[in-house]
């Protein structure tokens, strides 16, 4: 089974101009937050795009655009409503400063590198644009992951915020649902998300090109742009109450807290 890159090649002219103008929008509002929002609806319209572009079986393309499309503007919307606060990103102040007087042409590149990103993560869309035959036990299985990974995430991301409407839990840590299970639950129902695609590809020759999303996502919420960066600004703000929450709370995947603090 042949992959269609032209999809990607399309979608890559497309997302690059757009995170050009979305740097020359940050130059003016210095709040380089919608890179984030770029990204997660770059990866939305990459699934409808190879969806709709590929040549493989109608029904599997139609789930394939359902599901990355949903998934991608969701995670956009959320993180479009998050821009309201009139607040850059913590993150983005901490490189701001960090880049000084080179912060404008690190923050073009930055852009740039996230517009490739998505089209990297992209790949399995394209492999499963161009799988044939009907729907069969693993198409359901990919539907059945992706049901589980939306609505952790969705919960995670409500629980969060509740949390944080309180007033009175500012500066403190949340510790409240999937939050008591892991650190960081809305990295992992985002990184099991990736299944969906290892099992929409099954049992074709391609699958192991699906596995690029799930295993780069991985190292990067664990090592790169995910739980270092993150964690860093929660120990700045939240100090010794982000300590306790750590030696207490597994970082990553959910888990029973530990009772014993070492």
């Amino acid at each position: 089974m042949e992959i269609a890159l032209k999809p990607l090649g399309i979608g890559w002219g497309i997302l690059a101009a757009v995170m050009a103008a979305l740097w020359l929008r940050q130059r003016r509002t210095r709040d380089a937050g919608t890179v984030d929002v770029a990204w997660a609806g770059g990866l939305g319209g990459l699934a409808v795009l190879c969806a709709v572009l590929g040549d493989g079986d109608p029904t599997r393309r139609l789930l394939l655009g359902a599901i990355g499309g949903s998934w991608g503007f969701r995670l956009c919307f959320y993180l479009w409503r998050r821009l309201e606060s009139g607040q850059e990103d913590g993150r983005y102040q901490t490189l701001r400063q960090e880049w000084g007087d080179r912060a404008q042409r690190y923050f073009f590149l930055f852009f740039q590198a996230q517009a490739l990103l998505a089209v990297v993560l992209a790949l399995p869309f394209a492999a499963v644009a161009q799988r044939e035959g009907p729907l069969v036990g693993w198409d359901w299985m990919a539907l059945a992951v992706w049901g589980i990974s939306i609505g952790g995430e969705t919960l995670a991301d409500s629980q969060l915020a509740r949390f944080r409407k309180d007033p009175s839990n500012r500066g403190k840590t949340c510790r409240a649902g999937l939050w008591r299970l892991s650190r960081h639950p809305n990295y992992f129902f985002e990184w099991v998300q990736w299944w969906s695609y290892v099992f929409l590809a099954l049992p074709t020759s391609t699958v192991w090109l699906t596995l690029i999303s799930p295993v780069l996502m991985l190292f990067l919420i664990l090592k790169v742009t995910g739980i270092p960066p993150t964690e860093a600004q929660a120990l700045l703000s939240r100090g010794e109450d982000y300590r306790r929450y750590q030696r207490t709370t597994n970082a990553f995947f959910p888990w029973f807290p530990r009772t014993r603090i070492p």
